[in-house]
């Protein structure tokens, strides 16, 4: 029984990654670019929700509301200002930008909030209808936060996926990414389609803010970081530039972290992490679920 608590438990864990890998996997397949300021919008995000739902008594749904709108914002003015620019220029420069936009996001927070750690109330708490569910009578109880963190990452994967097909703004995505150059020439705005990926990433970066520290609650400037980099290893691992390669890659990081801490060690288990990682990649460099590109020099 208790195995089987440690794997949902890692499942919930592994939806919030899911979650925020996909913001970079997004961003990384239609604007190539590696975006490790991803990791600072969600603490951005989870700040706005402590002030609004654990300090100023708003509804937790409006709150998480408001926190997306704001980490829309956030996300395309930082597309707008630091790497728009930085479009034609080194991988390496815009690398290096979203490593000092990264430290700029969290030292704006610690002076404006300080760097002492924040107890944050879970925003499920403030849904009356969402409770515990007891099972096997009694031995496994599954918590309101991990039911409402897997259901929401999956129906945000569902959705995500559906627009990115159904749409035209999902169409000249899959333009942008496969030639950016030829999308142009056929009347996509390139400009706008990358924004909008921005925003849509920064979006569910917000939630995976919301539920990360609802389940772990704890708030302060460098939450996001360690969760980013994380979420970035699972989209590696999955695939990155897949959506669905995102989510088994973010389900499977949490899963390997939980069961590591369980069975093997808490010290280790973020170095197991990375281990799996390399394996993956030495045996499919392209991840689980990522396609092999074949380009023309």
């Amino acid at each position: 029984m208790q195995f089987l608590s440690y794997l949902i438990n890692g499942i919930s864990l592994g939806s919030v990654y899911a979650l925020i890998a996909l913001g970079y996997t997004m961003v990384y397949g239609i604007a190539k670019m590696l975006n490790f300021a991803h990791g600072d919008v969600i603490m951005i995000g989870s700040y706005v929700v402590f002030f609004t739902f654990g300090t100023s008594g708003m509804n937790p749904i409006l709150s998480i509301l408001l926190s997306m709108v704001v980490c829309t914002v956030l996300g395309v003015v930082i597309e707008r200002v630091a790497y728009r620019p930085l479009r034609e220029a080194p991988s390496l420069a815009v690398l290096i930008t979203a490593i000092g936009v990264s430290y700029l996001l969290q030292q704006v927070a610690q002076l404006t909030w300080s760097s002492s750690p924040k107890s944050f109330i879970s925003v499920v708490s403030g849904i009356p209808f969402l409770k515990p569910i007891s099972l096997f009578d009694g031995q496994l109880t599954i918590s309101a936060e991990t039911i409402v963190t897997i259901v929401v990452c999956l129906i945000i994967m569902v959705a995500l996926i559906w627009f990115v097909n159904n749409t035209s703004a999902g169409h000249a995505m899959q333009a942008v990414s496969e030639d950016r150059g030829a999308a142009q020439l056929m009347g996509v705005n390139v400009n706008a389609t990358i924004s909008l990926t921005f925003a849509i990433g920064s979006a569910l970066a917000a939630v995976a803010g919301a539920l990360l520290c609802s389940s772990y609650p704890t708030l302060q400037p460098t939450t996001g970081a360690m969760p980013g980099i994380k979420a970035f290893v699972a989209a590696v691992f999955g695939g990155i530039g897949s959506i669905p390669g995102a989510f088994l890659g973010g389900i499977l990081l949490g899963v390997i972290e939980n069961l590591s801490k369980a069975y093997i060690s808490t010290q280790l288990s973020d170095a197991i992490v990375f281990l799996v990682l390399i394996i993956v990649l030495l045996v499919k460099p392209t991840g689980l679920l990522g396609k092999k590109v074949n380009v023309k020099v």
